[in-house]
C-alpha cells in the first residue's frame, strides 16, 4: 500500500523559540512518517535543535539561511528565548528579512515545495506563498481560545477608554463564552502596537496574514477545544482547520523525551530514582517554562509556601538571562534546600519535564500555563495550579478554569503570592478527591483516544496529509 503523502514536498518553518519549535518539530516527525518530503528551514545557531528530529528521519533535509541582521538583536542571538521579552516584536520583524532569500531558493529548486507550514509568528510566509502560487498553512502552538482572542484583537483593534488604565476590561463578545480580560493581560505584541510604527505594522500584518492563510493546523484536540475549533472554522470561512494534538515525540523512549530541551543540573536518571521513592500522585512539580525567571521576592514566597505545605516536590529553577541584574533573580533562599532535604528536589536549568510529569508519583504541577505544558500535564493526568505570567497564558488559565481542570493560584509576572495561601493550595492539590483531578483524568483519557488509531487527531492528521498530497507546484 502506498504511503499517503509520498512524493509531496513541504517546507516547514518554525519560529525560533523553544515553546514554538518543539511542537512543530513533533508535527514534522509525524508528517515525514506519513510519506511527505520535508525541508525544514532554520538559521545556523538553531540547527542543533533539529538533531533528534534529523537522526530519526534521515529523509528530512534542512535549509539553513543566515539570520537577518537587526541592530536591536545582539550578534549571535537567533532564538527568541535568549532575548528580553520586549524584543519579541523585533525578532518577528527581523525574520521577515528571509522573504527574499527564501523566494530565490524556491525559484531555483528543481522540485520546490507545494506548501509552507509555518508558525503563526511567521505570517508573512502567506504573502511569500501567494507570490509563488502555492499554499501556506499556519501552525498554532497555542490553544483555541488563545488563538480566537488573537484573531479578534488584530482584526478589531480594541482600544481602552482610558489609555492609562491597565486594569480596564476588554471583552470579546463574538467568541464563545464572551471572555473578558484586563488590558494588561492582553498579548504584549498587541498592547505594544503603535499605529504607523514599522515593527508594529509588520506584526499586525503578520497576524492578518494568518487569518488569510489557506489552512490552520493546531496543537490541540477536539474534546479539549471543540467550541473554539468550530468558532475558528466559522470565522475563517472554511473547514481546513486541523487539530492534531497533543503533539508528542513519535517514539516515547526515555532518551528521546529526556533530550527535548537541553542539559540539566540533575540527571534524568537521578530525578526518576528520586521520584521512584515517593507515593503515587503525591509529588508537586514546579516550573515556569523556558523563558520566565522569577524575582527573588517571588522565589522567597514560593519557597516559603513549599516549605509550609509539607508536600514532596520537584522545583525547576530557570536561571537569569543576559541583561537581568545579578542577584535580583532566581535566588533560592539560603538554607531552603537543607530544610527540605529528602522532601524536595531543586533542579537548576533545564528539567526533563515530560519524563517528570509522566512519572506515577507526580500528581500536580504549579506552572505558568504555557500551552505545551498544559497539554503535557493533560496527557499525564496531572492537576494544574495556574500562575499565568504573560500573553496567551492568561487565556489558557481561563480555559482550564472553565474546564475545571486547573486552579488559579496567582497571576501576573510582577505578582508576589502569599506564601500561606500557596501552602494551602499546594497541599490540597494532591488530594485524590478533588474535582480537578477527576476532570483532568477525563481529559487525559480523551487525549489518549484522540491520538489513537481511529481518534480525532489522527483523522485530522490524515486529512491534512491528504489535502497536501493533492497540491502541485504551479511551475511544474
Amino acid at each position: 500500500m502506498a504511503v499517503p503523502g509520498t512524493g509531496t514536498h513541504v517546507l516547514v518553518f518554525p519560529y525560533p523559540a523553544q515553546g514554538h519549535m518543539i511542537a512543530l518539530l513533533d508535527l514534522t516527525h509525524h508528517l515525514a512518517s506519513n510519506g511527505l518530503i520535508i525541508t525544514i528551514l532554520v538559521t545556523p545557531k538553531n540547527l542543533h535543535i533539529l538533531k533528534p528530529l534529523l537522526s530519526a528521519n534521515p529523509s528530512i533535509t534542512t535549509l539553513v539561511l543566515p539570520f537577518p541582521a537587526q541592530p536591536l538583536i545582539p550578534d549571535g542571538v537567533e532564538n527568541a528565548q535568549d532575548l528580553p521579552f520586549h524584543l519579541g516584536p523585533v525578532m518577528i520583524a527581523a525574520l521577515g528579512g528571509l522573504h527574499q532569500p527564501l523566494l530565490s531558493w524556491f525559484r531555483s529548486h528543481a522540485s520546490p515545495p507545494v506548501a509552507v507550514i509555518s508558525d503563526i509568528f511567521l505570517g508573512w510566509t502567506h504573502h511569500l506563498a501567494s507570490e509563488l502560487g502555492i499554499r501556506r498553512i499556519a501552525f498554532s502552538p497555542c490553544g483555541g481560545l488563545s488563538l480566537a482572542v488573537m484573531y479578534a484583537m488584530w482584526s478589531e483593534l480594541p482600544k481602552r477608554n482610558d489609555p492609562n488604565d491597565e486594569n480596564e476590561v476588554v471583552s470579546f463578545p463574538n467568541i464563545p463564552n464572551a471572555p473578558k480580560f484586563p488590558w494588561r493581560y492582553l498579548s504584549s505584541l498587541y498592547t505594544a502596537y503603535v499605529e504607523g510604527d514599522p515593527v508594529s505594522e509588520f506584526v499586525r500584518n503578520d497576524n492578518l496574514a494568518n487569518i488569510a492563510s489557506w489552512g490552520l493546523v493546531m496543537n490541540s484536540f477536539t474534546e479539549l477545544d471543540r467550541v473554539c475549533l468550530q468558532h475558528l472554522r466559522d470565522e475563517l470561512g472554511h473547514d481546513r482547520v486541523w487539530a492534531v494534538g497533543p503533539l508528542q515525540p513519535k517514539d516515547h523512549d526515555q532518551s528521546g523525551t529526556a533530550q527535548r530541551g537541553g542539559s540539566s543540573s540533575v540527571s534524568a536518571n537521578l530525578i526518576l530514582s528520586w521520584l521512584d521513592e515517593h507515593e503515587d500522585h503525591k509529588v508537586v512539580y514546579i516550573t515556569f517554562g523556558s523563558v520566565t525567571v522569577l524575582t527573588n521576592d517571588q522565589m522567597e514566597q514560593l519557597a516559603s509556601g513549599l516549605e509550609k505545605s509539607g508536600v514532596h516536590f520537584v522545583w525547576s529553577v530557570k536561571e537569569p538571562i543576559e541583561g537581568q541584574a545579578d542577584g535580583e533573580y532566581a535566588t533560592v533562599p539560603p538554607g531552603f534546600e537543607d530544610r527540605v532535604a529528602g522532601r524536595g528536589l531543586v533542579i537548576r536549568g533545564w528539567a526533563p519535564q515530560v519524563l517528570i510529569l509522566r512519572h506515577r508519583a507526580v500528581g500536580a504541577i504549579l506552572c505558568h500555563c504555557g500551552w505545551n505544558t498544559v497539554l503535557e500535564a493533560i496527557v499525564a493526568g496531572v492537576v494544574m495550579l495556574a500562575w499565568p505570567m504573560v500573553a496567551d497564558q492568561f487565556r489558557n488559565a481561563l480555559a482550564l478554569e472553565q474546564l475545571k481542570a486547573g486552579i488559579k493560584v496567582c497571576e501576573g509576572a510582577e505578582a508576589v503570592p502569599d506564601s500561606a495561601y500557596l501552602a494551602r493550595v499546594i497541599a490540597e492539590s494532591v488530594d485524590e478527591n478533588r474535582v480537578e483531578r477527576q476532570r483532568v483524568m477525563e481529559l487525559c483519557e480523551a487525549a489518549r483516544e484522540a491520538t489513537s488509531v481511529r481518534g480525532s487527531s489522527v483523522k485530522d492528521l490524515e486529512s491534512l496529509v491528504a489535502h497536501l498530497a493533492e497540491l502541485e507546484f504551479p511551475y511544474n
